[in-house]
């Protein structure tokens, strides 16, 4: 008995071991079978997306032009003021019409002519019962007041193309600024995201530093709370990048795009000129002093305008046609026809006497508009001299500044990698680090503000100038 069941439990125990050793699971457990890769389809795989458009300064420049609204604005004042010029040049020269009329008119009937009564119509003024009246007219108006307008629309119309040149070029300011903010926002949000990183690898060193007993746990939480602010910056620069993204495209394109990205030049190396060749380009095609100009001359032929109103005015008229009584270019008068087609000739003067005072009021206010100009033109001339200093000393020391920002930013990426070095090796502290990580961010937030303000220091000179210094 207890050899058999003992038999039987070694038998137990080797079929358990058996079925337990891994060679026996692979041999029961089959190999599933091998799947074949989902195959992709049209459908799955989708349009492939668009690659971004590159633009240069130049080409968001020429697409501002036709997208913009103001400036499309600008230029469609000045089109209307050229045709205004056109339409009052015009009125001086004679002008021609074809004008035909009938007149029907109530007759004196038959008792009248039984009575002895020869006059055949009511109305007296009219020539006959039937009359037909079918003539060119050759109008021509010879007044002071005509010229004056003319000359008028022509010093308004060079007013319009002064604004519209004026808004061309603050045009190409806002292009520039939004230009380069979001090549500006680019690089804070790479030097975002190194701060980012920054903080993350310096919160593990000091978690190994107290793991290892080397630094206080104060250390930690300093470090956690900088990483924190890492990436609270890291977000907002993200944000400050998609705004000015969307901001920029919304100034250049005519329907919304955002899949475009901007060639990077923001620190390339961009001359300024010498201040005696801004004063120079400056002195030569200002658009706030031409403007300024212009509407003075405007003021000055409104006042000779408003003047013409003492002095007479002469028409002269000229018609050739039929006036008849039969709509026809002969007439038949018994045996013979007669010719209906004629000519005339009128002339009328048109002297003024009295109108109360309303000639001498428009002159009044003439003269009060053009005294206006002048103090204006005056303005813009003082203007000039003033922004021509400011401008160019915005634009000299925002150069100046730029070369000490981007050592200002080297000094501070060094100083950051030393500080680190020494926290690790005990002969730094915490605030130390983070006082560098600061610096460090700060520095190169300032190099790329630096970069930006010199791009917009030159497009505020070329308002000036009307060049735009570039690479």
């Amino acid at each position: 008995m207890n050899s058999a069941l003992m038999l039987r439990s070694s038998l137990f125990l080797a079929a358990a071991a058996f079925l337990l050793s891994p060679k026996a699971s692979l041999a029961q457990d089959p190999a599933p079978p091998a799947q074949a890769p989902p195959r992709e389809t049209a459908k799955q795989q989708g349009p492939a997306p668009a690659a971004p458009i590159r633009l240069t300064l130049q080409d968001a420049l020429d697409r501002a032009r036709k997208s913009s609204t103001q400036y499309q604005a600008a230029l469609t004042g000045a089109g209307l003021a050229r045709e205004d010029r056109t339409q009052a040049r015009d009125a001086l020269l004679p002008s021609v019409a074809y004008n035909n009329s009938a007149i029907y008119t109530q007759g004196t009937g038959a008792r009248a002519q039984a009575l002895g009564i020869t006059t055949p119509v009511i109305f007296i003024a009219n020539n006959a019962v039937h009359e037909y009246v079918s003539q060119a007219n050759i109008h021509e108006a010879i007044d002071v007041a005509s010229v004056a307008a003319w000359r008028r629309a022509s010093a308004a119309a060079a007013v319009a193309r002064a604004q519209a040149e004026i808004a061309s070029r603050g045009l190409v300011v806002t292009v520039v600024q939004g230009f380069y903010n979001v090549a500006a926002a680019q690089h804070k949000l790479e030097t975002a995201k190194r701060g980012a990183d920054e903080g993350d690898r310096f919160l593990k060193i000091t978690q190994e530093l107290e793991h290892g007993g080397e630094v206080a746990h104060s250390d930690v939480i300093k470090a956690e709370l900088q990483m924190q602010d890492r990436r609270r910056q890291l977000q907002e620069a993200q944000l400050t990048l998609l705004n000015a993204r969307l901001d920029f495209s919304v100034l250049i394109f005519p329907d919304f795009n955002d899949n475009f990205e901007v060639v990077d030049d923001l620190h390339a190396a961009v001359p300024l000129p010498t201040l005696a060749e801004v004063q120079q380009q400056a002195a030569r095609d200002n658009p706030s002093v031409r403007a300024a100009l212009a509407a003075v001359q405007e003021a000055n032929h409104d006042v000779l305008g408003a003047r013409a109103g003492y002095l007479p005015s002469l028409a002269l008229d000229y018609f050739y046609g039929i006036d008849a009584v039969h709509f026809a270019v002969n007439t038949a008068v018994g045996n013979q026809k007669f010719s209906n087609l004629g000519s005339s000739i009128v002339g009328s003067l048109n002297i003024p006497i009295w109108n109360w005072g309303a000639t001498q009021s428009r002159v009044k206010q003439a003269d009060l508009r053009r005294a206006q100009a002048k103090r204006e033109l005056s303005l813009a001339q003082r203007t000039l001299l003033a922004e021509m200093q400011s401008l160019y000393a915005e634009a000299e020391t925002a150069l100046n500044e730029q070369e000490g920002w981007k050592r200002s930013a080297e000094l501070a990426e060094d100083s950051l990698r030393l500080t680190t070095l020494r926290y690790t090796q005990g002969e730094a502290t915490v605030l130390e680090v983070v006082d560098a990580q600061t610096t460090y961010a700060q520095a190169n937030a300032g190099y790329q503000d630096g970069a930006v303000r010199y791009r917009v220091a030159l497009a505020n000179l070329q308002t000036l100038t009307g060049v735009l210094t570039t690479p």
